[in-house]
């Protein structure tokens, strides 16, 4: 295999803030063909309910099924699919959800209420969703990692009834899936996957329930999908392909380094892989580690196109330099690999999820270190957050007037209905008026 061709960047380029546009450039353009047939899908699934959902499956998933019962997996086979696992998987799966579990509680928001001094209350109720849907890919990817990143905390939440949604291509279902799905406590689980799985959980069939939000990765037609039916139901996000930023000072094995690139390289081609250095003989390094390594890795086509197409070696001039490119960059993961990490994270402003010191690999937060894995891609880390129980809950707000309250605030009232020649406001306000 021959020397792969990574892109090289230093911030002391004049045109350094084109280059970095252009490496970070991610258009998706939505495809008006897949938006098409995506809709044709809901319309078909909102006017023909169960038989639409069905013959999607038996066409798309290569399924011979007749009645919509037999897309629900009953709680026994999850069950069973748990009590089946050879022991190391078990207790991997188990220790994980435990941690994410304990995380997640201390996300809880709670509702709270004050009194003003003329006796009005206000305050927030605070309420779990009634329902959500979990859309987990199936066929070939298997990943019950997002099953309990994306369960436990609806649970957490308090959501009586969490719907999860699975292709079986042929009939065949994933144990580590159908597993996590029985420790994270799904309630009801159905073989379906595809847009046809998210419109019938935005809507509703005779058989699926709806839901009120849908969480969880799929393919572009799920997520195309998931955008369409946006506005009906709630979602997570639009996610766009992995991405790991990784700043180092040069002190950490670049063999380490190398290998957290890879680790979301490997993911697709689209993954995006940065490395950002104030060492100059260190960005050399992790380049000969990358070449001398890449052989070994079972997905090195994959790797070396994310790497050669959307992966850089940036050279930096300090450590806060880094910082601010990456605040630009604003990463779905941003390891701090250097001496003082909790010192440079205070110059951090936007990044998904922060990994401190060298020994803080991105992939423990992939599986097990509690966090949520489910974060914003594409600079979206700007404005948006981690997953988490927040997502599974709503705020109410509450008033309540003391008849001096409603004297006072009435007179506001009155006068701002007013101006704005809203006079049925203005008198509803004026009646509890003294």
């Amino acid at each position: 295999m021959s020397n792969l061709s990574i892109q090289k960047l230093t911030t002391t380029s004049p045109d350094f803030d084109q280059q970095l546009k252009t490496l970070l450039a991610w258009d998706e353009t939505d495809d008006l063909e897949i938006q098409q047939r995506v809709l044709a899908i809901i319309a078909d699934v909102r006017s023909n309910g169960d038989q639409a959902v069905l013959n999607y499956t038996n066409r798309f998933d290569q399924r011979d099924i007749h009645t919509a019962a037999e897309l629900e997996l009953p709680q026994a086979a999850l069950k069973a699919a748990w009590d089946a696992l050879p022991q190391a998987q078990a207790l991997a799966l188990q220790t994980a959800a435990e941690r994410i579990r304990a995380y997640a509680e201390h996300q809880k928001l709670q509702s709270w209420q004050f009194t003003e001094a003329d006796g009005t209350v206000l305050g927030q109720k605070v309420t779990p969703l009634d329902r959500v849907g979990l859309y987990v890919p199936g066929g070939k990817a298997a990943y019950p990692s997002s099953v309990l990143m994306n369960a436990i905390p609806a649970k957490v939440a308090g959501v009586p009834e969490l719907i999860m949604v699975v292709p079986a291509p042929a009939g065949e279902t994933n144990a580590l899936v159908l597993a996590a799905a029985y420790l994270a406590g799904v309630d009801r689980l159905f073989t379906i996957g595809g847009a046809q799985a998210v419109a019938a959980l935005a809507y509703g069939t005779e058989t699926i329930p709806a839901v009120a939000k849908i969480v969880g990765p799929g393919n572009i037609y799920v997520a195309t999908a998931k955008k369409l039916v946006f506005g009906q139901v709630g979602i997570d996000m639009i996610a766009g392909p992995s991405e790991i930023l990784v700043i180092c000072d040069g002190k950490t094995n670049p063999d380490w380094i190398a290998m957290d690139m890879f680790s979301q390289a490997e993911h697709d081609e689209n993954a995006q892989a940065i490395l950002l250095s104030d060492d100059a003989d260190f960005l050399v390094a992790v380049e000969h580690s990358i070449n001398q390594l890449l052989p070994t890795m079972e997905r090195a086509e994959i790797i070396a196109a994310s790497l050669s197409t959307r992966g850089a070696l940036i050279k930096v001039d300090n450590l806060l330099q880094a910082a601010e490119v990456a605040n630009r960059i604003a990463p779905e993961h941003l390891e701090l690999s250097v001496a003082d990490p909790e010192a440079l994270s205070q110059h951090i402003r936007h990044a998904g999820a922060i990994f401190m010191g060298r020994y803080t690999a991105e992939a423990l937060g992939d599986y097990c270190a509690g966090p949520n894995h489910v974060l914003p891609t594409s600079s979206t880390a700007r404005f948006s957050s981690p997953l988490g129980v927040y997502d599974f809950q709503k705020r109410t707000s509450l008033i309540n007037c003391s008849a001096l309250g409603a004297d006072n605030l009435g007179k506001t009232a009155s006068i701002l209905a007013r101006g704005e020649s809203l006079t049925a406001h203005a008198r509803s306000a004026e009646y509890r008026v003294k």
